[in-house]
């Protein structure tokens, strides 16, 4: 049973660093609107393709703007740190009580 529980506590922490990643990916998203940087960059490319699924899922549900400003990215990010604090220690909670 411990290689059980060694197997789900590395998939919670491999999630929690997918999402650790995914939040610094929209921060960095948010950052760079400010600067509004060449769209042909891959850097900027793939920062664009990796959050914009969630950030126009949340602008097409959620009324987000707040004048000129786009909340989406507040809105996601605080859904990733949820999902952190909720989600993956519930994982670990899990695999802590496997004997």
């Amino acid at each position: 049973m411990f290689v059980m529980k060694n197997l789900i506590f590395a998939l919670a922490t491999i999630l929690d660093y997918v999402l650790w990643a995914y939040m610094w990916a929209l921060v960095i998203r948010a950052l760079l609107s400010w600067v509004n940087p060449d769209p042909y960059n891959p850097i900027v490319r793939t920062l664009r393709s990796i959050t914009e699924p969630v950030l126009s899922f949340l602008r097409r549900k959620l009324p987000l703007m707040a004048g000129s400003i786009d909340l989406s990215p507040l809105v996601a990010i605080l859904a990733v740190v949820f999902l952190q604090r909720f989600l993956v220690k519930t994982i670990m909670d899990i695999a802590a009580r496997i004997p």
